[in-house]
């Protein structure tokens, strides 16, 4: 029996992870969550599922939770980040799931990298903003970070056991290029919320989403392809396919290439991950109709190239070049959720942003959180600039 520490618990990435579990009961079990502010989804969890630790920042939150469930004997409600911290070392946690969302995410992911456990990771901005520190932090503590977003579980899964990447020619990172494919960004000032939030392929929460539509989730992606796989920038291609059944391919330089392909279903490479490489779990899926399989491809659309460019080059330089270009996307679609901006002004702020701010090659984890401090500043001066 595994024991999982769940991050993230009330997200999107939490109702899949608690679909693998619930199906996978005899050999997983939720000892522990983390949650921000979804007291009635945090309730209905522990009501099923029973973890014995439940931690939240807010008092009152924690305070409603304990007026709330059925049943108290034996759990721990913890609210201090020295807790959560004790727990994520605990004995009798397993598995770290890292599913918070967005650079909120951060602290837990790099406080995991020194437990010297599992860390199963979907909060990809953590790497994006800190992979020169949290990759590193990790070898050093023995810790193993399994991805388990769809594309980076793809590639894990693709590379030979040993996970090395030396006869490694190419990989290919595949996006579906979500609502507005076939638009060019000129005409997508129009864009509405409702538009943006209805992804053909995937069933996911509002910030992925909107960064599906843009592209910026597949230019986030690569940066964290280039850390978690170590390899250069110009090992990776990322290429547009509507269907998202291949989630990626690699190519070895004996010129065999080998994909990983499923129905959209974020079940999948969590179940992979969760199994450890040993005896895959089960899991109620969809099956490819193989017989009727129409696969296209495409290149990366030309309009979309800059945020691609911007991605290389953090690729390449490092330092503080991706907190600013994750905290200025976070700033426009917020913004743009709000309502300040249209729907192709996130590039425009991700663009003055990033030109704007002045690069830092060496890192501490302190000076991270105030590069993005800085960086979400000047985006939201280019915000009211443009709005």
């Amino acid at each position: 029996m595994k024991n999982i520490l769940l991050l993230g618990a009330t997200g999107s990435i939490g109702d899949s992870v608690l679909s693998v579990i619930k199906q996978n009961s005899d050999k997983l079990n939720l000892a522990g969550i983390a949650f921000h502010s979804s007291i009635n989804k945090a309730i209905s969890i522990i009501d099923e599922f029973n973890p014995k630790y439940v931690y939240c920042e807010s008092s009152i939150n924690l305070n409603s939770i304990q007026d709330s469930i059925q049943n108290l004997k034996g759990k721990e409600f913890l609210k201090e980040k020295s807790e959560l911290e004790s727990l994520l070392n605990h004995n009798n946690i397993d598995i770290i799931i890292s599913a918070i969302s967005g650079f909120s995410g951060l602290e837990t992911t790099y406080m995991a990298s020194k437990t010297g456990k599992i860390i199963l990771l979907a909060n990809k901005e953590s790497i994006v903003v800190a992979g020169d520190i949290i990759l590193p932090l990790a070898d050093k503590h023995n810790t193993k970070i399994i991805p388990i977003d769809s594309e980076h579980n793809a590639i894990f899964q693709c590379l030979d056991s040993d996970k090395n990447t030396d006869d490694v020619s190419k990989i290919i990172i595949t996006a579906s290029g979500g609502p507005f494919l076939s638009k060019n960004v000129k005409d997508l000032s129009g864009v509405t919320k409702k538009e943006a939030l209805n992804h053909p392929n995937w069933e996911m929460g509002s910030k992925i989403t909107i960064d599906s539509a843009t592209l910026v989730n597949k230019c986030l992606e690569l940066i964290e392809a280039k850390y978690l796989f170590n390899l250069e920038e110009e090992y990776f291609e990322l290429v547009i396919h509507p269907q998202s059944i291949i989630h990626s391919i690699v190519t070895y330089r004996d010129g065999s290439s080998i994909c990983q392909m499923s129905n959209p279903d974020m079940r999948v490479p969590i179940s992979h991950a969760l199994s450890l490489e040993e005896k895959r779990l089960s899991l109620e899926f969809s099956e490819i109709n193989f017989s009727s399989l129409n696969l296209t491809f495409q290149k990366f659309p030309e309009d979309r190239k800059g945020i691609e460019n911007i991605a290389r080059e953090i690729c390449n330089n490092g330092g503080s070049s991706g907190t600013i270009f994750n905290a200025a996307n976070e700033v426009a679609v917020d913004s743009f959720m709000n309502n300040k901006i249209k729907f192709n002004m996130i590039y425009d702020v991700i663009y003055r942003t990033f030109d704007v701010m002045p690069m830092s090659k060496i890192l501490e984890i302190e000076s991270i959180y105030e590069i993005d401090k800085q960086s979400r500043m000047e985006a939201h001066k280019v915000v009211k600039s443009i709005s």
